[in-house]
Formats: C-alpha cells, sequence, structure tokens
C-alpha cells in the first residue's frame, strides 16, 4: 500500500511540474524589457531629451571638471606669442624635476633622446628623420609649452596624456637639457 502512494504522489508531481510547461508561449516574465528589448538606431533621434536630438548641453561659458583654458591658439602666432610671453606658473618648490625626467623619459625620449640631442630609438632606426636637438633651435618655456600642448610638424599633441602641471614638469627638464647641450 505504501508503494502505491508513493508511486501515485510522484505522478503528481510530475504532472503538476509538467503542466505549467508551454511550449508555445513562455512563462510569464517579470520584465519583458530586459529579454525583448526595444532595438534602437545608433544616433536616431529620441525622445529622452527636449529637442529631441541631442542630449542636454552645457551651460555657455562653462569649462568641464579638471579642464584649464589655455590662452594661445594653435596657429604660428600663436605660438610666436607663446614662445615670447608665457612663463611658467610653477616655482621652485612645486618643480619636481625626478617626476618632469620621469614623464620625459616616457613621452619623449623615444624621438629626442634622453639628452635632448635629437638621436632617440625612433630616429636610430630611422622611423622618424629631422628630429632636431635642443641645442640647435632658440626655445622658450613657452615655446616647449605650446608644442607640448599642440605638436608641431610631425610631433602631436600630449595635451590628452599630459596634465597641464605635468606638461610644465617636462618643460623644466627640456630647459636644463638644452642648458646642459
Amino acid at each position: 500500500m505504501k508503494a502505491l502512494y508513493k508511486i501515485v504522489a510522484l505522478v503528481g508531481v510530475s504532472v503538476v511540474t509538467t503542466s505549467c510547461f508551454n511550449k508555445s508561449k513562455p512563462n510569464y516574465q517579470f520584465f519583458p524589457n530586459m529579454y525583448e528589448s526595444v532595438a534602437y538606431e545608433t544616433y536616431s533621434q529620441s525622445g529622452a531629451f527636449k529637442n529631441g536630438k541631442e542630449g542636454q548641453l552645457p551651460a555657455k561659458g562653462s569649462i568641464p571638471r579638471g579642464f584649464e583654458p589655455y590662452a594661445y591658439e594653435n596657429s604660428t602666432a600663436g605660438y610666436e606669442l607663446a614662445k615670447a610671453n608665457l612663463k611658467s606658473p610653477l616655482d621652485s618648490t612645486k618643480i619636481d624635476s625626478k617626476k618632469g625626467t620621469e614623464l620625459f623619459n616616457i613621452y619623449c625620449a623615444i624621438c629626442h633622446g634622453e639628452a635632448g640631442d635629437g638621436k632617440g630609438k625612433l630616429v636610430k632606426r630611422e622611423k622618424f628623420l629631422g628630429v632636431p636637438s635642443y641645442a640647435d633651435r632658440p626655445i622658450t618655456e613657452g615655446s616647449v609649452f605650446h608644442v607640448i600642448t599642440y605638436g608641431l610638424n610631425s610631433m602631436g599633441s600630449h595635451a590628452n596624456q599630459l596634465s597641464q602641471e605635468e606638461r610644465w614638469q617636462v618643460v623644466d627638464h627640456v630647459m636644463k637639457l638644452k642648458a646642459g647641450l
């Protein structure tokens, strides 16, 4: 008799568990939009914003967090103005020559050489030619900072890799290299 109860219970449990399954329509979904999301075309208009096209624009005249404005434009005239007028805002207590040397070796020495003589690894392997020595050029703190910020000729801008203070640290190191050449 106990065996009969066990068989009936087993059949009952199996009927209950399989009766909820329906191949043509799946079970109830709690958050159907997570499983079957609406597809949107990239860069298409959206009703999520007031103007229907783009997100909220920043207020006029606002400056992004961490951004420090640079007053000289990316042109030959801006380069000449920076060369003549721009001086390092860092005083002697804020200049970290070890950090400047480290940053120069990471970003600049590959082309300009560790001594600033224009004979870095890429120049020796003839990947870039015509990298000038610091001894051959009339450079100032302002001109070096401007070139690091915007780039010049084949040299690209390093403004995204180095903060303004780090660029001034590199400028300090470059000026020391120029004095040594």
